[in-house]
Formats: structure tokens, C-alpha cells, sequence
């Protein structure tokens, strides 16, 4: 069905937008939610400038026509990007047919039990064939196991313990810090070094250290020069006192 309808030509019906709801604008995330999707969302487009991408949170993708959309909380897909005309209905949200892919990595964050992130979602996205579905459970609402990543194979996801997205060239690791003044435990992308993707704010606070150790630098260079020429006086002057000309030497 989904192959189907990726297909946009005359042999295959493309459904109408206009009867699909895209949108309901009911609020359902927490606040500890909303700023881990914002911070994975945020440093992708602050660090991925030169790629083209479409990563959004709590947006719907649409994979079966008649059917519910489905909504990650961070979806994130390579080599696409939102029409100019993101107003019109058939560009409010991720319809497959209209973009032609799924995306390669969706990723749901628990905070209760009843998203049945481990049941029904999973065999959504095995479905869909998206090539990673990450499962972040921070306060372990699921068990131990706070982050689960599962790979597409063939037909089927397996857990997998690599963190490194082969696919996407891009890999998700734990990190201890602050976002937006609070201090926690997040899920961030990182390289494959383990350096995570810095947010707009962290690039600029990197920029203006450099731009402060530069001053620095430049202060202290001025400094050594301004002691160098009063040595320099200095000695002229105890020449002078010896007889000496120094203007001679």
C-alpha cells in the first residue's frame, strides 16, 4: 500500500489532501518533552547547514491513506525539505505520497506508559520502513534501559547497541548538561567522534569565547610590545649616560 501511493502518475491514485486532517492543535507534551524535541530539532539546523533535511517534532506523517497519521515526537529525513507553499494543505504535514520517502529516523520520548512505544508505534515505523526508530526513555518508565535503537533489516527492526546511524551519518549519545537553563540528562546527536551537534546558543557562546581569548591575545601582545619599548627606552637612556649614542650603534 505504501509503495503504491508513493507513486505519483496516472496509474495510481493520489488522495486529496483537502479530506485529511493535518493539523487538531491540541496540546498533549509536557515541558521536559517540548525542550528534548527542541533541543534534538534545534541542533540539526544550527550544525547541518550545508545538507538538505527536514526534521520536525510533533508534526504527523501520513503513510496510509484514511488512515491516522502517525506523530514522532522528532522525525528527521535526508534529502527532502518543506515546499515553499507550506501553507497549502497538502504541505502542512509529511504525507509519503507528496514527499516520496519515509523518514530515516523517528524518535519517540516515554513519559508515561501508555504510548505503547515498544508495541504498536514500533510495528508503525517497521511498517513504514523507516531505517531507525529510537525509543528515549529518561525516567525509565519502560525499564532500565533508558535508550533503545532499532534498526531496519530487511523487513524487520532489531535492537541494535550501536549508537552510530550508519544511514544517516549521525549518532545519538547521552549527554550531561544544560539546555535553555535547566541541567539534566539529555539525548543529543552527535558526530562520529562523540562530539554532539552544538545548538545556535552553543555555536555563539564558542563564538564569543574565541572572540574574547582573541582580545586576550591581542592585549597581551600590545602589553609585551609596550614592555619592550620601554626597555628599550630605558637602555637608550643609560647609553646616553655613559656617553654613548645609541642612535649610533
Amino acid at each position: 500500500m505504501v509503495e503504491q501511493l508513493l507513486i505519483n502518475d496516472d496509474n495510481f491514485y493520489v488522495p486529496d489532501a483537502n479530506q485529511l486532517v493535518t493539523e487538531d492543535d491540541t496540546p498533549v507534551d509536557n515541558f521536559a518533552s517540548a525542550k528534548q524535541q527542541r533541543l534534538l530539532v534545534s541542533s540539526l539546523y544550527s550544525s547541518l547547514q550545508n545538507q538538505i533535511f527536514l526534521a520536525e517534532a510533533n508534526v504527523g506523517i501520513y503513510y496510509i491513506y484514511k488512515q491516522s497519521p502517525i506523530m514522532p515526537d522528532v522525525f528527521l529525513s535526508l534529502n527532502v525539505q518543506v515546499p515553499e507553499n507550506w501553507w497549502e494543505k497538502q504541505n502542512r504535514c509529511y504525507m509519503l505520497w507528496e514527499f516520496g520517502k519515509t523518514p530515516e529516523v523517528a524518535i519517540e520520548i516515554v513519559s508515561n506508559r501508555e504510548g505503547d512505544e515498544l508495541g504498536s508505534k514500533l510495528k508503525i515505523y517497521e511498517q513504514m520502513r523507516v531505517s531507525y526508530y529510537v525509543v528515549y526513555d529518561p525516567t525509565r518508565q519502560l525499564g532500565e534501559q533508558q535508550l533503545r535503537i532499532y534498526e531496519l533489516r530487511g523487513a524487520r527492526y532489531f535492537e541494535t547497541s550501536e549508537t552510530w546511524l550508519e544511514q544517516v551519518g549521525l549518532g545519538l549519545t547521552l549527554w550531561q548538561g544544560e539546555f535553555e537553563s535547566r541541567q539534566d540528562i539529555w539525548l543529543r546527536w552527535c558526530y562520529q567522534d562523540g562530539t554532539v551537534l552544538p545548538t545556535g546558543d552553543e555555536r555563539a557562546e564558542v563564538a564569543e569565547q574565541r572572540a574574547e581569548q582573541e582580545r586576550l591575545e591581542k592585549e597581551q601582545q600590545k602589553q609585551r610590545a609596550e614592555i619592550a619599548e620601554q626597555r628599550a627606552q630605558l637602555l637608550a637612556e643609560q647609553l646616553r649616560a655613559m656617553g654613548i649614542d645609541p642612535d649610533a650603534l
